[in-house]
């Protein structure tokens, strides 16, 4: 097996160019495990650690650009106010030594339909920003899962950064386990709500073979209780029964389809509930660090 570290991403993407069957690795947390269990090794490793650019982020306007190297440790302790439910998402990633090594672009990469961001991701409207010797391009984060650990990344191309709005709203993330900790998602729920809009976006996870939305949940923001009051019981039970249609999950060996349909829908029920109740809470929407590096 072949290694190269690239200290630039000009030169990244030409070893990627040259290497399409090369495999990035940045933390490892997926790729090592598997290597180790036995799993076929790539022709080729190509090790972005080196390359700075990805490590950093910074706001742009009222959004946020988080390079590709951004650890979930990172996520955490500097963008939890710009980014509250990645932050959520990341603090569930693991245990310390993989939150301090994994990455969001790693997590992409995979493509993992239990990925705890995902439904974060879905929920907040993000952009991935690819880029190969041909270009750079955009996908829209709908559009960017294919199928299970399958996403829309050409064979040269590689990550640069994620692209999503600064909290327009609260948001909240949740996941069922069979522990607090260092788990694989039964399923998972993120909601996103924009105050301005009074727009709510759903995104759900291992309960389908890819991430994705719940758009017939999201066509409730019309009934949301926007103003203050308490949610009402039907709104909230009818949000919790389209989240859980948006689903199509099997049974394996964390939990059967039907535990996870009741899961996603109680779950969807408790996001909503506790993103409306930090409504009442008083929140500085428009508080912008200029940027962050490693």
């Amino acid at each position: 097996m072949e290694f190269v570290r690239p200290t630039t991403f000009a030169d990244a993407l030409a070893e990627k160019a040259a290497r399409p069957l090369a495999v990035p690795i940045l933390g490892g947390t997926d790729l090592m495990v598997g290597l180790n269990a036995g799993h076929p090794a790539p022709p080729a490793l190509l090790d972005l650690t080196a390359v700075d650019e990805l490590n950093a982020w910074a706001v742009d306007g009222d959004e946020v650009w988080i390079g590709a190297g951004v650890t979930y440790r990172r996520l955490i302790t500097e963008l939890g106010a710009l980014c509250p439910g990645l932050a959520l998402a990341a603090r569930t990633v693991g245990s310390p030594q993989i939150r301090n090594r994994g990455t969001l672009a790693g997590n992409l990469g995979t493509a993992s339909p239990a990925g705890d961001t995902h439904p974060v991701l879905l929920a907040t409207g993000a952009v991935v920003e690819a880029a190969s010797v041909r270009g750079q391009r955009t996908i829209p984060i709908d559009d960017f899962y294919l199928g299970v650990k399958r996403h829309a990344l050409a064979p040269d191309e590689l990550i640069r950064g994620v692209r999503l709005p600064v909290r327009r709203g609260p948001q909240q993330f949740a996941k069922v386990g069979p522990r607090n900790a260092m788990v694989i998602a039964v399923c998972s729920v993120a909601v996103a709500l924009d105050v301005a809009r009074r727009t709510v976006r759903v995104g759900v996870g291992s309960v389908a073979p890819t991430p994705r939305r719940a758009p017939a949940a999201e066509e409730l923001a019309g009934e949301l209780p926007w103003d203050g009051g308490p949610l009402d019981e039907d709104v909230a039970r009818r949000f919790g029964a389209a989240a859980a249609a948006a689903t199509a999950p099997i049974d394996d060996v964390r939990g059967t389809a039907a535990y996870r349909r009741h899961a996603v829908e109680v779950l969807a029920r408790r996001t909503l509930t506790w993103a409306l109740a930090d409504l009442d809470r008083p929140q500085a929407w428009d508080g912008k660090p200029e940027s962050g590096r490693a």
